[in-house]
């Protein structure tokens, strides 16, 4: 199956093709894998101008998609997304590939789980975080028509398959309800399999879904970048009321002996095991009226 990155590039090359307004503008990553256009741009390893040019094109009324790894698409040039993008109030298609530990061997400089929560703090952005190559798509042919800020979250890591449906999905009925966002699908179905748990799927995390969790007071949320990304936002849609929260993700990004992808997700509590232990512990918690709050991670 092709990856996210893979039909990212098919899908940018096809754009460059179809539309005139659309631009492509990269810091060297991706530069073998995009065809040669007059409307790509590689400016090297200058992430800053990146983002710089990119605004300059919206600013032109264009639409530019900006492409490279999570933590030199996002962190590296941040200032520039906030003044430059955010500030100007103008809008490009951000899509990040290596997501949190993707690209593991290659050690932190690589890797970027504080990616979504940092990109959350700004208003104005929708954040997709597909768990699958055609939801990728969806989110991309989405973004490109408009003009807004769009940051799309690629992985190598992939559901089993798409699911269809825009919001907060419901897979199965139950409580508590686990919300597993983009590719942490697949092991959270693994370890639900036998368990009396509700699961619903999320891809699109800003802006979040509150009303779909009217009459939900008990939430497992599983995201695949920093644990409590989108606790806030669960506690604004449920917080009003009795309600227990559990938040799965990314403790500590600081691992400083890198293995593969699926031992940092071991090791972060992602895989199929470490979240099946979570649940256990949280569901054998003896709830006392004064513990009726948001818990903290199991």
């Amino acid at each position: 199956m092709t990856t996210m990155r893979g039909r990212f590039y098919a899908l940018t090359a096809e754009a460059l093709e179809a539309d005139e307004r659309v631009w492509a503008v990269i810091a060297a990553i991706g530069a073998g894998e995009l065809p040669q256009h007059p409307r790509l741009v590689d400016v090297g390893i200058r992430e800053q101008l990146m983002i710089g040019l990119a605004a300059g094109l919206a600013l032109e009324g264009k639409r530019p998609i900006v492409h490279s790894y999570a933590p030199f698409v996002v962190e590296r040039p941040w200032e520039q997304i906030k003044l430059d993008l955010g500030h100007n109030d103008v809008g490009a298609i951000l899509v990040s590939n290596g997501a949190s530990y993707d690209a593991s061997a290659s050690g932190r400089t690589h890797q970027a789980p504080e990616d979504v929560a940092l990109l959350a703090t700004l208003p104005g952005w929708r954040i997709e975080v597909p768990g699958h190559p055609d939801e990728l798509e969806r989110a991309f042919r989405r973004a490109l028509p408009g003009d807004g800020r769009v940051y799309i979250r690629t992985s190598l890591e992939t559901n089993h398959a798409p699911v269809d449906g825009d919001g907060l999905v419901v897979l199965r009925d139950g409580s508590p309800l686990v919300i597993a966002v983009g590719p942490t699908l697949a092991p959270v179905l693994e370890a639900t399999a036998d368990l009396d748990v509700g699961v619903a799927y999320l891809t699109t995390v800003r802006p979040f879904p509150y009303e779909a969790l009217d009459g939900v007071d008990e939430v497992v949320l599983v995201e695949p970048y920093l644990a409590g990304t989108s606790a806030a936002e669960v506690t604004k849609a449920i917080g009003h009321r009795p309600h227990r929260l559990l938040s799965l993700g990314i403790e500590n990004p600081e691992l400083r002996k890198y293995g593969t992808p699926e031992e940092h997700r071991a090791a972060h509590g992602l895989d199929a095991a470490g979240i099946r232990r979570s649940l256990e512990r949280f569901q054998q918690r003896v709830e006392q009226p004064h513990q009726r709050l948001a818990l903290g991670p199991a």
